[in-house]
């Protein structure tokens, strides 16, 4: 049965807007958080399309036909981690920045969520290596469901503060796929099972959490099919597949996936409209995963989103797995107001959708 998990936070009236709540001191319990500060890292190195299939074709012998994988999925260039960079230093990184800009320091948290479908290590958790390296003490945690990650550990870190577990809470993701990529396929067939990994960028998110006076996060809705769970993902490393480099590579059908989310990921936007009531034009931004440019042009055909509501990152940057969201809320953070709305689409593995509706304080 289909999970179905929603909640909306109600709105504040009249009341002036004041932004955040302070942390400190013997304020009532929170009934509303939202984001106060965003902050993305981008790998140095950047990995063209045409590089990445001469790479290929002179690993497998294959002969591929001219600009295949740029054509194919609308992807010139992607962000490739270097020598020493791993999923933790691409998420030390952004929440530094995210840190910086909601003018906190590391000791100011009380609850750290590393969400990513990367990690550093099986055990223990990432969110610890994130934790020692910022110098913070907070409650550390990983959350990971695929490329929604990020967004359920935004959504985790809401719920822990309005529960009174939590006041300010430190949500990062480090994103590593490109080395989940198969470079040396040994035919057509291992080429084809593997072709979704060609899409995969690097990249680190961050975003702060707190109670806020008004606006915040108003309204989460998932729904997941997890039959579907075998059509892609990478299996090694778990208590399947404990061991072997075959399983340490990405696989799966991305046209099934994209079947899948097109069958039952339109009802999670619907609900989420009639809900709140909210049009695509009383969104600023919709932010929305990008795996490839084709798949982003029929979700805009299938939705009616405007285009001009999307932040488009995935031609220059590949599919970010979780930290994609991040990355594009990064980019227009700086120049929403308050009030303004955006909405925030995760397609995940599994399989999943995710809406959250968030407004500015």
């Amino acid at each position: 049965m289909a999970s179905d998990f929603r909640t909306t936070a109600p709105r504040a009236g009249s009341a002036p807007r004041t932004g955040r709540v302070p942390a400190e001191g013997t304020a009532p319990r929170a009934t509303r958080a939202g984001i106060t500060a965003a902050a993305a890292w981008l790998p140095e190195r950047s990995v063209s399309s045409a590089e990445l299939q001469e790479r290929i074709s002179a690993a497998a012998g294959l002969r591929l036909p001219p600009r295949m994988v740029e054509r194919a999925t609308g992807i010139a260039t992607r962000r490739a981690a270097g020598e020493g960079e791993y999923a933790s230093t691409l998420a030390v990184r952004a929440a530094r920045t995210a840190l910086a800009r909601a003018e906190l320091a590391p000791g100011d948290l009380d609850l750290l969520v590393f969400a990513s479908a990367t990690r550093d290590v099986v055990e223990p958790a990432t969110a610890h290596i994130v934790q020692a390296e910022l110098g913070s003490s907070a409650h550390a945690l990983d959350v990971t469901n695929a490329c929604n990650s990020f967004v359920n550990g935004i959504d985790t870190a809401r719920a822990m503060i309005l529960a009174g577990r939590a006041r300010r809470a430190l949500v990062v993701t480090g994103e590593t796929p490109s080395r989940a990529v198969r470079h040396a396929p040994s035919g057509p067939d291992q080429l084809k099972d593997g072709f979704a990994g060609y899409t995969f960028g690097d990249a680190g998110a961050a975003v702060v959490v707190e109670p806020v006076a008004r606006g915040g996060i108003l309204d989460v809705d998932t729904e997941t099919r997890s039959e579907h769970w075998p059509l892609g993902g990478i299996f090694g490393g778990g208590s399947r597949h404990p061991r072997g480099d075959e399983h340490t590579y990405f696989h799966g059908d991305g046209s099934q996936l994209r079947t899948v989310f097109e069958r039952f990921g339109m009802r999670v936007l619907d609900r989420m409209r009639e809900r709140t009531g909210l049009g695509w034009d009383d969104f600023r931004h919709v932010l929305v995963h990008q795996v490839t440019l084709p798949y982003l042009d029929r979700f805009v055909e299938l939705t009616g989103v405007p285009r001009d509501r999307l932040v488009v990152t995935v031609p220059e940057l590949g599919n970010m797995a979780s930290a994609t969201l991040g990355v594009q809320l990064d980019r227009v953070h700086g120049g929403l107001a308050a009030g303004d709305r955006v909405l925030f689409v995760g397609l995940g593995g599994g399989a999943s959708v995710m809406t959250m509706v968030w407004e500015k304080a």
